[in-house]
């Protein structure tokens, strides 16, 4: 599985290429890898993925025990990606992202 790592002057980390490309689609980016957010237009961004995570539709029912003890909400996967947005609109900084 393809993996994408985020990185600003405040943090980095690494998450499924999945996971990444639909919370970049849901602040309003077209998921391309690799690109950047500017500084100035990550509070609008932040803004779009907190609603489109509000609004997220529920999972599919899991087929089987091992389903359901592997699942972990889009709304969870999010939040270092949430974290490390509101540290870079706070410290102006912009976030980049590139495939491991």
């Amino acid at each position: 599985a393809m993996l994408i790592h985020f990185n600003s002057p405040v943090g980095e980390f690494t998450m499924h290429g999945d996971v990444a490309i639909q919370l970049l689609k849901m602040m309003g980016h077209s998921g391309t890898v690799p690109s950047a957010i500017l500084a100035a237009d990550i509070p609008a961004a932040l803004a779009r993925l907190r609603d489109a995570l509000q609004h997220a539709p529920p999972p599919p029912p899991p087929k089987n025990d091992e389903e359901e003890r592997e699942y972990v909400p889009i709304q969870r996967r999010a939040v270092p990606f949430i974290e490390l947005l509101q540290n870079a609109a706070r410290d102006d900084a912009d976030v980049m992202w590139d495939r491991v």
